[in-house]
């Protein structure tokens, strides 16, 4: 499925652009900056979502940069203190990262390390949740010896909902203070549960017992607050925690406050009652009306074009629906989430067929007979491929994209047959494997090699970083290395639940 547009004239074209990436960047640490003056100079600021590779957000609003977080935070660099949060209880079970593959106690270490590669101040850990787990107490000693500074934040009776111990020396009171030099703080953690909020909040009671006046604020993207609450942004988000249930709810408490709507999610809507009780508990009152109030989003104030982003996440809800069946397949016990995404294709007014890509591979398969992929190009080009008995259909895909992108003539064969052959005899006779097909990254190394001596390898080489934002169907499930291939190239990959044979 070609386009009918030439090579020239599709070059001319621009990916459209639905989010004005400067702006945020410039306004989001403006806001940040107004609330630290609302507090005495000190604000605590808990961190939810990914910090340097937000990925769904690049998806769904097209021109977010998947770093922009950082970009945004490095304005306020010589202000800024980080601290970790990792939970005892994921020690203890070598709780893991599924998206990494490493236990949550590495990954702490693996941001510390990206952060500090990139300029920040990571001042401490904390972990949370302790009740003498002595692999706790162990993964202490370690950052010990390693010269990070650690503290341990104690399990409390009734939290959340006992207020009156939770605000008192013998609850929040019992946690180590953690010490801090910078007037922002942001409090992160390899991931949810981890007790972010709580380290927050306990920081806020010992800060005011030592006369500080310091300040809470929450930052995540999603939900935009001050988007329609079915917007597909807004259902995109839902689909993306399918897996958690989460429900976005119009926030009750700011219309009350207000009078206006503002959309906020079920979890900060529900826990607003008790973090109000808390905040009155420390304070005597609460600085913010309505869990709306304790966010510092700006996201929604930089879309640029609606119609991009709605379409953008439309498709980005398709690709969950798969992400979820392709668990499934995989022996994932995870029907509820499934479902839960069909019901937001109803909300959405989508099926599959919204993402043109699917649509293209299917329609593949049935014209070949075999298992077929189809990319969608930043210029709308939809370029397709099917395995043969040479490549797989990722391999031809991504050649047959670089071709496409280089102008090369979608006849030239880039890779001779003669050096995919002796690579074949290699992986099934001397390895021991059963497809003999090349895939991604057996196909760009062996671009790598031709490319010094053939400019045609050359020139598909260097469109690599053009497949970035791509997106991707397969009508089967790729393999592990297919996968990782085209997520370091940036493409957003969705799959039929169907393995290989």
């Amino acid at each position: 499925m070609r386009s009918l547009l030439s090579f020239s004239e599709k070059l001319k074209k621009k990916m459209r652009i639905g989010f004005d990436n400067d702006k945020y960047c410039t306004i989001q640490s403006q806001h940040i900056r107004e609330r630290i003056a609302q507090f005495d100079g000190k604000l605590y600021l808990e961190l939810g979502g990914k910090l340097f590779d937000d990925h769904h957000a690049s998806r769904v609003l097209p021109g977010f940069q998947p770093d922009s977080k950082l970009r945004m935070f490095s304005q306020l660099a010589d202000s800024i203190e980080i601290v970790i949060v990792i939970s005892a209880e994921d020690i203890e079970r070598n709780k893991v990262r599924a998206d990494l593959g490493i236990t949550y106690d590495e990954d702490v270490l693996r941001l510390r390390g990206e952060f500090m590669e990139r300029g920040f101040f990571v001042g401490s850990v904390v972990i949370t949740h302790y009740n003498g787990q002595p692999s706790a107490k162990a993964y202490s000693e370690r950052l010990a010896n390693m010269g990070i500074k650690s503290y341990f934040h104690y399990l409390i009776d009734g939290y959340p909902h006992n207020v009156a111990l939770i605000a008192s020396d013998e609850g929040f009171g019992k946690n180590d203070y953690v010490e801090t030099s910078r007037e922002l703080v942001i409090v992160t953690a390899p991931g949810p549960g981890s007790g972010k909020m709580a380290v927050c909040l306990s920081q806020l009671y010992n800060e005011n017992k030592r006369g500080v006046r310091a300040g809470y604020a929450k930052f995540e993207t999603f939900p935009v607050w001050n988007l329609p609450l079915k917007h597909p942004v807004n259902i995109a988000y839902e689909a993306a925690t399918a897996d958690l249930n989460d429900v976005n709810m119009i926030d009750p408490f700011h219309f009350d406050a207000y009078g206006k709507v503002a959309i906020n999610y079920n979890r900060d809507i529900e826990i607003y009652p008790v973090l109000n009780a808390l905040f009155e508990g420390i304070y005597g009152e609460n600085p913010y009306k309505s869990p709306t109030d304790m966010g510092v989003n700006m996201v929604g104030n930089c879309i640029c074009d609606d119609e991009v982003c709605c379409q953008a996440s439309k498709e980005e809800i398709v690709r969950r629906y798969y992400e979820a069946t392709n668990k499934q397949v995989e022996g994932a016990s995870n029907q509820a989430e499934i479902n839960k995404i069909l019901l937001l294709f109803n909300q959405a007014k989508i099926t599959t067929d919204t993402r043109r890509c699917t649509v293209a591979a299917k329609e593949r398969q049935k014209e070949r007979g075999c298992a077929s992929s189809a990319i969608e190009l930043s210029d709308g080009t939809i370029i397709c491929s099917n395995s043969s008995e040479l490549l797989g259909c990722s391999a031809a895909l991504i050649l047959n994209a670089t071709k496409y992108l280089a102008g090369i003539d979608h006849d030239v064969k880039l890779i001779p047959q003669s050096m995919i052959e002796p690579i074949q005899k290699t992986k099934t006779e001397y390895l021991g494997g059963k497809n003999p097909r090349l895939h991604t990254d057996e196909v760009l190394v062996a671009l790598s090699v031709l490319s010094d001596t053939d400019d045609n390898c050359k020139k598909a080489l260097e469109q690599l970083p053009n497949l970035r934002g791509c997106q991707v169907h397969s009508t089967v499930m790729l393999s592990e290395v297919d996968r990782k291939i085209f997520k370091k190239l940036g493409i957003g990959v969705s799959c039929e639940p169907v393995k290989k044979k």
